[in-house]
């Protein structure tokens, strides 16, 4: 299977997860979200790992949708995600409630995450044409 995305790489053919841009920025994401999460000791085992999960859920996902080989499998696994960034998004602003993070951070992390998910929604409708 190939697909194609985004206006760069309109012309580039895609034959890996690892060729994807919403693949590698999802993966860029996790990474400073870990940076970014330093809650209570109580919290270690909650809503920090919840929120971990959710963000590692986002780049695993799209590498599991694309190694399944059919645009079919691959849009089902772009939907699991979607609800990912739903998950994510919710525990964001219950850590911010919380005052885990700024309203700074608040929006650095929520603006990054609805990019992403934009990126996810636009390989979702490459996918469908």
């Amino acid at each position: 299977m190939s697909i194609k995305l985004h206006r760069e790489d309109m012309n580039k053919k895609i034959t890996n997860h690892e060729d994807l841009e919403v693949w590698k920025r999802s993966l860029e994401y996790v990474t400073q979200l870990y940076h970014t999460i330093d809650f209570p000791k109580h919290e270690r085992y909650s809503l920090e790992s919840q929120m971990k999960r959710a963000a590692i859920s986002i780049p695993s996902n799209i590498a599991e949708g694309a190694a399944r080989g059919t645009k079919k499998e691959f849009i089902r696994f772009l939907n699991i995600n979607l609800g990912s960034c739903a998950e994510l998004r919710s525990q964001i602003f219950i850590a911010h409630n919380l005052m885990y993070f700024s309203t700074e951070e608040l929006n650095t992390i929520q603006d990054e995450l609805n990019i992403i998910k934009r990126m996810i929604l636009g390989l979702k409708r490459s996918l469908k044409n």
